[in-house]
């Protein structure tokens, strides 16, 4: 808890906690109303196209600096038509730009259809039709690119959607000369307030639906847990196309915390904007923090960091130890080496967080711990299919119970009912919950492998390879048993920061003995990737294990040659499928 120190006071931060006007829909005008140093510089970033970014002065924006530019986009949505419950779409690779248009938008009582600058064009332009946007502001190319799409045979029109380039749009507009009437916009708590697809790591991403009140939900209750003493600095290397940035920053403003927004975040520029801007905590999605080389972060800057945030999927221990090696924490009173690794796991439909586990130097349990539930989930629960709780020890699907939850899909408003069973909402991943309480992430449901000797889970044999290899990441996918028709074997993917070292055949094997020494199902195969092409993730940084099952189908089938081991006499599961 932070009580004292901190960049918010405890006066301020009972305010805020106490106003239930608060909501997502407009943080931003609580932070503005209650902050004292308005004219401070808080929101940082740098423009990392520029080869001397590192060198350059990053400039600082602050809260007032916010408010006049915020009014003056919302001068130009209303004067584009934009009223409230208007779609308005964001696509750019600009994360302030994001933010500052997301805050405008949704002060004028409009809905923020945000997408990763990264999806694919097709998938973006669909993405934003089926979303109903009617105004749509964003980077040149993306738009220009939709555009296409939008003109081919069958496509819809371009004219349909009003388009503006962001850049312009900021040089051009400028500030109302008197008040707009409404502005900023009392929301309602079921007021729709964003749309934020998806990973589409399955197929299609979906649109989960975001209401002032939903998206809040749990946040007061950080308001004293969040780091936000005066020495802290947090850097954001989240996708700020997603629901997860978008919390992240309102967090920052709301509590006061300098903060550099990073685009395009890959390990090599967070580990250079580490160097730059020593911040005390970071946060990202895990390939993002798994791509950090630790080689490059000087000793200077390691220092400063107490904490890293990873969040979405659970991170494994071979991406989380070099972090923690780094840095110091303070324990009570007591200061001690090594960082922590604040492990969460979510989901763009659960709005935040829910689960919660904490690493450091000394952790011993790894395994795809996620902790327990976060006291914003009100009931979680390991299921069967008909939505019956299994024993402990058992795995079964995840059933939360949050507020948190986003109400349904915008455009497949049965897909939420679908999600329910008894009273939970399926997460989509396969878990297991321990009688002391733990709980262990064992897989997504669409990549569970049936083997002809029951299930196996993708994740625990995943960390077992990274720990093994020491690769820079991996992948456990189903592949075609042909002995048996209609069931599958697990094989691994593996991608390495330079080149291997040892054969494919041998670090088959290396895998399968520490699998079997852990009592998991052996790999019938193992491909090391030359490239991270050959080991695929979509725009939030999730391995794309769906186009990996199609392109090995038949791996099996095919000889071993290259890249490429098998043994198909050693291959097959000895020992129960047993997951630790």
């Amino acid at each position: 808890m932070y009580f004292f120190g901190t960049q918010r006071s405890v006066a301020q931060r009972l305010r805020l906690t106490g106003n239930r006007r608060l909501g997502a829909g407009n943080f931003f005008w609580h932070a503005w109303q209650i902050a004292n140093d308005r004219d401070r510089p808080l929101l940082f970033h740098p423009d990392t196209t520029s080869p001397t970014w590192d060198d350059a002065e990053i400039p600082g924006m602050s809260l007032n600096e916010m408010r006049v530019t915020v009014i003056r986009y919302a001068h130009w949505y209303r004067a584009h038509g934009v009223l409230p419950s208007t779609h308005v779409g964001l696509y750019t690779r600009h994360g302030l730009y994001g933010l500052l248009h997301h805050i405008a938008i949704t002060s004028l009582g409009a809905v923020a259809v945000h997408c990763n600058p990264n999806m694919v064009t097709e998938t973006a332009a669909e993405y934003f039709r089926r979303t109903r946007t009617t105004v749509l502001v964003g980077d040149a190319d993306l738009l220009a690119a939709c555009a296409d799409v939008w003109a081919r045979p069958q496509g819809i029109s371009a004219k349909t959607i009003l388009t503006q380039d962001i850049r312009r749009l900021d040089e051009t507009t400028s500030r109302p000369s008197g008040p707009m009437p409404g502005f900023p916009y009392v929301h309602g708590a079921d007021d729709l307030v964003m749309i934020s697809h998806s990973s589409g790591t399955t197929g299609r991403p979906k649109a989960p639906v975001f209401t002032h009140a939903s998206f809040f939900d749990g946040k007061r209750e950080r308001f004293w847990t969040f780091p936000s003493l005066r020495s802290d600095r947090m850097l954001t290397a989240l996708p700020h196309s997603h629901s997860a940035g978008i919390s992240h920053l309102s967090m920052a403003l709301l509590l006061g915390i300098p903060t550099l927004v990073l685009d395009g975040a890959d390990g090599d520029l967070v580990a250079r904007a580490i160097n730059r801007f020593r911040p005390t905590f970071v946060l990202g999605f895990p390939l993002t923090l798994a791509e950090i080389d630790v080689a490059q972060i000087t000793p200077y800057a390691a220092r400063s960091i107490h904490s890293w945030n990873g969040m979405g999927d659970a991170s494994h221990e071979r991406h989380i130890r070099p972090l923690t090696a780094l840095g110091t924490r303070r324990e009570g009173r007591r200061t001690h080496a090594g960082s922590r690794y604040i492990d969460g796991l979510g989901s763009s439909e659960m709005g935040m967080v829910l689960f919660r586990t904490v690493h450091t130097p000394q952790t011993a349990d790894y395994n795809r711990l996620i902790g327990r539930p976060i006291k914003a989930v009100r009931a979680a629960a390991v299921l069967d299919e008909q939505g019956h709780p299994v024993p402990d020890g058992e795995a079964g699907l995840l059933g939360v119970r949050t507020p948190s939850v986003t109400p349904g899909y915008w455009d497949d408003p049965t897909l939420g009912q679908e999600s329910l069973r008894n009273g939970y909402f399926l997460t989509g991943d396969v878990v297991r919950r321990e009688d002391d309480g733990r709980w262990y992430h064992l897989d997504r449901t669409p990549d569970v492998i049936r083997t002809a000797a029951g299930p196996v889970y993708s994740l625990p044999l995943e960390e077992s390879v990274l720990v093994t290899t020491q690769a820079l990441d991996a992948a456990v996918v189903a592949v075609d048993d042909p002995d048996h028709p209609g069931q599958s074997l697990p094989a691994a993917v593996v991608l390495f920061r330079g080149t291997a070292d040892v054969p494919p055949r041998d670090l088959l094997g290396r895998c399968n003995a520490a699998l079997v020494e852990r009592q998991l199902a052996p790999l019938a195969a193992l491909i090391v990737a030359a490239d991270r092409g050959q080991l695929p993730v979509g725009p939030t940084g999730k391995v794309l294990k769906r186009r990996l099952r199609e392109e090995h189908s038949d791996l099996l089938r095919r000889p071993a040659e290259g890249a490429v081991a098998h043994d198909r006499d050693t291959s097959r599961p000895t020992v129960p499928p047993v997951v630790q």
